[in-house]
C-alpha cells in the first residue's frame, strides 16, 4: 500500500509472559515507518475493542513505556476470549470491523494470538477483499500451547517450558529430601488441552536424575501401566514426580479433569487433573502425595522468561510489520529452525489458509515407547527454546512492570451491540 494509513493491533486469547514483547515489536517497528504507517491503534480487550470501537492511541505512550513492554507479562491492552463465528453465521460482526477500520483509516490489521485468532485474521482478510476495502491482515503468532502449524515454535511456549522445567526440578528436590518419612509423590498439573508440549518440558529434569512420569494428551491414559511405573520409581528412588497435562484423557476421550462447563470458544473447561491423579495414587498404592496446579503462574512468570522466547516474540512482531509494508496479506511470520546445535533459526512466512484451524501435536517420536516420557529427539527440540535469562529490573524486591495509559480514541460511529 503506497498511501499512509493507520494500523490496528490486538491481543487475543490467553496471555503470556512475552506477548507484550510482540506488541513492542509491532509498535516500535511501525514508528520507524511514519511515511507509511500513521498511528497504531490497539484494541481494548482484543477484538472486542474493534467491534465496540474502543480503540487505544499508542502514540500517547512514551518510547520508554513501549520499550518496557518487552519486560512486562500479560496483555498490556487487554485480551479476550471471543471467537467470531463464520462469515455466513455472523457477517454483521465482520462488516462492523471493516466499518471501524474505514472510519479510522486503518489499512493494517495485526492480530496477536493462537489458532482461533489466525482463523479470525484470515476471515477478516477475505471479507475486506470481497468488500473492496484495502486491508492487509497479518497474524502474529502467540500460544503457550505451541500448537500452531508450520512455525517451529510459538512465542510464549519457551517461557512456559522454562518455568515448568525449573519448577518441576525445584519441587522434585524438595520431595527427594523428605521422601524417607514424608511425601513420596509430587503431582504437578500444567496447561495443554490437546497438545502435550508444556508437559514435555517437565521431562527435561530427567537429566538431573529425577524420576519423572509424564501424562500427555496425545497418549490415552492407562491407569494400570501408570500406577505400576509410579510404584516402581518410588521403590527404586524413594520418590517420583508426575507431570500431568490438563488435557490428559481416558481411552474413551473423556478428560480426567473435565468440569462439565465450556469456555467462550466452546472448549471444555478443564482443571483438576492433578488431584484426580494424586488421589488415584493414594488409593491404589498408599503413597503420601502433594499436588499443585501451575495455572496462571506458568504463563505469567516473566521473571524467569526464556531469553530465546523474548527475542523471538519481539522479532515476530517486528516481522509482521515488515511483511505488511512489503504488501503481504493473510500471512503469519514463522520461526524456521535451521539447526539444534548450535541453535539457529530464521524468520519465515506462512499463508493463513494453511494455519487457521490446524493444530500441531507432539510427534510420536518425541514421546518414549511406553508413553510416559520424552525422547532425546524431543530434548534436542526443547533445550534451545528455554535458553537464556532476560529478567526485568527489580525495585524493593519486586519486578518493575509497566502499566500503560491506554488513552481512548474518540469514537466516530454509532454504538454496536454484541449479540
Amino acid at each position: 500500500m503506497a498511501k499512509k494509513t493507520n494500523a490496528f493491533y490486538a491481543q487475543s486469547g490467553g496471555v503470556t509472559a512475552v506477548i507484550n514483547a510482540s506488541a513492542a515489536g509491532v509498535i516500535q517497528t511501525a514508528r520507524l515507518h511514519k511515511d507509511r504507517i500513521g498511528k497504531v491503534f490497539a484494541g481494548r480487550n482484543g477484538i472486542l475493542g474493534a467491534l465496540t470501537e474502543d480503540l487505544i492511541d499508542t502514540t500517547k505512550e512514551s518510547a520508554s513505556a513501549i520499550e518496557a513492554l518487552r519486560y512486562t507479562p500479560s496483555g498490556a491492552f487487554g485480551s479476550c476470549r471471543f471467537k467470531l463465528k463464520s462469515l455466513d453465521a455472523n457477517r454483521r460482526e465482520y462488516e462492523r470491523l471493516i466499518e471501524v477500520f474505514k472510519a479510522h483509516n486503518i489499512g493494517y490489521f495485526f492480530y496477536n494470538g493462537g489458532g482461533d485468532s489466525a482463523d479470525t485474521c484470515f476471515k477478516v482478510s477475505q471479507l475486506s477483499e470481497s468488500l473492496g476495502y484495502p486491508l492487509q491482515a497479518i497474524h502474529v503468532p502467540k500460544t503457550i500451547d505451541n500448537d500452531l502449524p508450520i512455525t517451529d515454535c510459538c512465542p510464549g511456549f519457551g517461557s512456559v517450558a522454562k518455568y515448568v522445567a525449573v519448577s518441576t526440578l525445584e519441587a522434585s528436590f524438595d520431595v527427594r529430601s523428605m521422601c524417607s518419612t514424608s511425601t513420596k509423590v509430587f503431582v504437578v498439573e500444567v496447561m495443554g488441552r490437546h497438545a502435550g508440549w508444556i508437559a514435555a518440558a517437565g521431562g527435561l529434569v530427567e537429566d538431573h536424575g529425577i524420576p519423572v512420569v509424564i501424562l500427555f494428551p496425545e497418549i490415552p491414559f492407562d491407569q494400570k501401566k501408570f500406577l505400576t511405573l509410579v510404584d516402581k520409581h518410588v521403590k527404586t528412588h524413594g520418590y517420583c514426580t508426575v507431570v500431568v497435562s490438563e488435557g490428559c484423557h481416558n481411552a474413551d476421550g473423556s478428560f480426567l479433569a473435565e468440569q462439565g462447563s465450556r469456555d467462550a470458544f466452546g472448549h471444555a473447561q478443564l482443571g483438576g487433573a492433578a488431584p484426580v491423579v494424586a488421589n488415584m495414587i493414594k488409593h491404589a498404592l498408599g503413597h503420601k502425595f502433594h499436588w499443585a496446579v501451575a495455572d496462571y503462574l506458568q504463563r505469567a512468570a516473566r521473571h524467569i522468561a526464556s531469553k530465546t522466547d523474548v527475542k523471538q516474540a519481539y522479532e515476530l512482531g517486528q516481522k509482521a510489520v515488515e511483511l505488511a509494508l512489503k504488501g503481504h496479506n493473510a500471512v503469519m511470520p514463522t520461526v524456521d529452525r535451521i539447526s539444534d546445535t548450535p541453535y539457529k533459526y530464521r524468520i519465515g512466512m506462512a499463508p493463513l489458509a494453511k494455519v487457521a484451524n490446524v493444530e500441531k501435536f507432539m510427534p510420536r517420536d518425541f514421546i518414549t515407547k511406553d508413553g510416559f516420557g520424552i525422547t532425546d529427539k524431543c530434548k534436542r527440540y526443547l533445550r534451545p527454546l528455554i535458553q537464556g535469562e532476560d529478567p526485568p529490573k527489580f525495585k524493593d524486591g519486586l519486578p518493575v512492570y509497566v502499566t500503560l495509559k491506554n488513552v481512548a480514541v474518540a469514537k466516530k460511529l454509532p454504538a454496536f451491540s454484541l449479540k
